[in-house]
This record gives C-alpha cells, structure tokens and sequence, in this order.
C-alpha cells in the first residue's frame, strides 16, 4: 500500500464564525496530500500532462467526525488504493496530530482524459509502469 502525511496548518480563513474549518476546505487539504503523495512517489500533476494527460476529478466525499479548529495542526494521510480501472482512487484520513484522533476520512477519484479532453479508457503506458515500479 502507497501511502504519505502532511501536516497542515489551519488558517483563520479556513474556519468560520464558529472557529470550524469550513467544509469547502477540505478539497484543498486533499489537494495539498495528493501533492504531496505526487512529489514522494512521482505521480506529480506536470508528469501526467508531460505523458499527454489531464487527470480531473470526477467524484469526492468527505465524512467529518470531529471538528477541525482554527490553531490546530492536523496531520493527513493519503492512501493509494489500486484498482485494474482506468482511474486513480486516494483515501484521505484526517489525525488531530497530538491525540491521533480521527477527524475526517475521505475518497477522491481521478480519470484520465487525453490533451483534447477526451475520456480515455484504459491505463496510459506512463501509470502502468508507474503501477509496476511501486508493485500496485
């Protein structure tokens, strides 16, 4: 199993009037994670546009189970769930990086398309050896 942290920062305009971190933060925290799984495991956003892909979302959930509040530096993980589809699946958990507790968990699923938008359906050359590089 693929799988980084990250540890974020709260920022105060991250959270509402109730000190929470507002939900349309989240797919920023999954953005940051997937960068930071790209730069360790070299699945980086230019690296799919240099082998003549896009590589959008097409579906994204979050749970939460605790609040995240302004201060807080939270720690998240993101795992890479493999699949024989042509689409890439990421886990996400969200850790309070003092106590460990669980926060929030989510999914985001990625396809590819080629560079004139079209929905491509099966594995590109470039991912099936990235695949087999890292055993997935």
């Amino acid at each position: 199993m693929l799988r980084t942290s990250k540890i974020l920062d709260i920022r105060f305009s991250e959270v509402d009037s109730m000190n929470v971190v507002w939900h349309g933060s989240y797919p920023l925290y999954f953005e940051d994670a997937r960068e930071a799984f790209g730069a360790e495991y070299g699945l980086d956003y230019m690296n799919y546009v240099d082998h003549g892909y896009y590589a959008p979302i097409v579906e994204m959930n979050f749970q939460f189970k605790q609040p995240l509040k302004y201060g807080m530096r939270p720690r998240i993980d993101i795992i890479y769930r493999p699949t024989e589809a042509a689409k890439i699946v990421f886990d996400y958990e969200i850790h309070d990086s003092v106590s460990d507790e669980l926060m929030a968990t989510g999914r985001t699923v990625q396809v590819f398309m080629d560079l004139n938008y079209q929905l491509v359906w099966y594995n590109p050359d470039f991912f099936v050896e990235w695949k087999k590089k890292w055993g997935v």
